[in-house]
């Protein structure tokens, strides 16, 4: 487990030995064990490079490629392998893993099958071909294959948190006493402990024992909070440095230096803040497709950063943002014009198509530079609602700040001060869209909406759950229902145990939004819009 003295180790073997591909891949996995993905990518090519025929290094890049959302060239790598080996299981399920982040999700549930009839005993895949079922739509199916899941392994927390997950399920008494007597057992293993715990946090929020259920959560949020790196002091320095050098002038400077297409539509914002809804409209209309969370932006914006990584530790100003101000002209427009064809894959022939990747709205600057015609919407939810949302939710990867009341409420403060400072200095080019004016006056926020982003109404738009598309995020089956009311304070019974969160939000945004004042909350919403 003493990795930094390994790597230390592996490096300065390497040195004496560069084309040894065991080493490359040994320092290969020590940096995805650090987080450290863009170099290990780079040694597991080398890898494979100098030995063509290596399928464990070919295996682990593919791997690691669906780790970082690099989903086209992950399936090729197991094309690779495949078409080596038909038969081997690990690198069909790999398949099916890589046909799922490409959207080809019929074909994944083809192969999960497949996999599961040769080899029944899988409960992760099962969880897996559950997951698909579930972005296309197909529920009952999604039930059925998580219930295989825990089935296989009582205990497998994750296939009761993918229950939990789908929204509108509802657990059994059966079910519930099994996640508790699992979850207090000794032994368990913490990610299934964690998993439990916000599967019942759910199951008991469903039957209204607020008081059981917030423990649930609050269990759950502080076992993931240890695993995690968040530093909300690392959050402040790049809130700070986008703010420092994006300024007005950044931007007139750099006027016309982008790629000039119009093709994308942001929308950006916290986690739950109902950025699945707005992503569900807007891909209802005949002229724009739906993607997913796409990374492009926050890899860019990880290639211009570099290798310096530690800028926190030191205290130092991370050379991203700051090389913005630096670069040539031409880089931007390369960058914009790079970023159209990494995400072509997505787009099935739409003339424009949406990025809906929340964690960009730290990059807007950057998105501007590169695509100054691109449009970026910011989906915002009034700030107890979205914060106790994201406090709920067990996110299959990222948002690390989101496990705890505190951590959540801070990292809200940076975002709408970074927003306030994103429309200073790009006045107009940000519509906000407040997710409570969405669902008390549908059609008027879906023409507002159309209008910013030059699309002609249709009606299609405000039937959006009736439009059939994949749909991978937690709201996957919001969506595909009416607008709703019922989860716009789904907070409040939990709201004696919320004061570290009101807290964290600071006096700012508790009066931008009335949250001191109780009969002043709701008139408060859309006063600053």
């Amino acid at each position: 487990g003493r990795l930094q003295k390994a790597e230390r180790l592996v490096r300065h073997y390497l040195r004496q030995h560069p084309k040894d591909v065991e080493g490359m891949r040994l320092l290969a996995w020590i940096g995805n064990e650090l987080d450290v993905l863009t170099d290990a990518e780079f040694l597991l090519e080398s890898c494979i490079e100098f030995a063509p025929d290596y399928d464990q290094a070919r295996f682990d890049l593919a791997n690691l490629l669906l780790k970082m959302q690099k989903f086209e060239r992950a399936h090729s790598q197991c094309q690779q392998l495949l078409d080596r080996d038909p038969e081997n299981l690990a690198y069909q399920a790999l398949l099916a893993n890589a046909a799922a982040g490409i959207g080809d999700h019929h074909n994944a549930i083809e192969l999960y099958r497949e996999v599961l009839e040769r080899s029944p005993r899988q409960n992760q895949l099962q969880v897996m071909l559950g997951h698909a079922y579930k972005t296309i739509g197909e529920t009952d199916e999604a039930i059925a294959a998580y219930r295989a899941a825990y089935a296989l392994k009582p205990d497998y927390g994750d296939a009761y948190w993918s229950l939990a997950n789908l929204k509108n399920y509802r657990f059994t008494e059966r079910e519930l006493a099994a996640m508790r007597r699992h979850e207090a057992e000794e032994g368990v293993d913490p990610d299934d402990r964690i998993h439990l715990c916000f599967a019942l946090g759910k199951a008991l929020e469903d039957r209204e024992s607020w008081e059981a259920s917030f423990r649930y959560y609050e269990r759950g949020n502080d076992l993931k909070h240890e695993q995690v790196r968040h530093r909300p002091t690392h959050l402040n320095i790049r809130t700070r440095a986008q703010i420092e050098v994006c300024t007005r002038s950044l931007f007139e400077e750099r006027r016309g230096a982008g790629c000039p297409a119009p093709d994308p539509i942001f929308i950006v914002g916290m986690p739950r803040a109902g950025s699945t809804l707005l992503e569900q409209i807007l891909a209802s209309h005949s002229r724009v497709t739906g993607t997913y969370e796409l990374p492009h932006i926050i890899a860019l914006a990880h290639r211009l950063r570099g290798s310096d990584r530690l800028f926190e530790a030191k205290g130092e100003d991370p050379r991203y943002p700051r090389i913005l101000a630096e670069l040539d002209g031409d880089y931007f427009r390369r960058f914009g014009e790079q970023y159209l064809e990494d995400t072509r894959l997505y787009r099935h022939g739409a003339e424009f198509f949406i990025d809906k990747n929340p964690n960009n709205f730290l990059h807007v600057g950057l998105i501007k530079l590169i695509l100054p015609n691109a449009k970026i919407i910011d989906a915002r939810r009034h700030p107890l609602s979205c914060c106790f949302s994201g406090f709920k939710q067990l996110f299959g990867q990222g948002q690390e700040f989101s496990y705890g009341l505190r951590t959540i409420g801070n990292y809200y403060r940076e975002y709408v001060e970074l927003m306030d400072h994103w429309d200073e200095v790009l006045p107009g080019e940000v519509l906000r869209v407040q997710y409570e004016d969405v669902v008390d006056d549908l059609e008027q926020q879906v023409r507002r909406v159309l209008a910013f982003c030059e699309l002609d109404f249709e009606p299609a738009c405000l039937d959006f759950h009736r439009t059939e598309r994949s749909v991978r995020t937690p709201s996957s089956e919001q969506v595909r229902q009416p607008i709703y009311r019922s989860g716009l304070e789904a907070w409040q019974p939990f709201e004696e145990w919320l004061d570290p969160l009101k807290e964290a939000l600071g006096p700012e945004v508790r009066a931008r939004y009335g949250i001191d004042d109780p009969a002043n909350r709701r008139a408060t919403w859309t006063l600053y819009d």
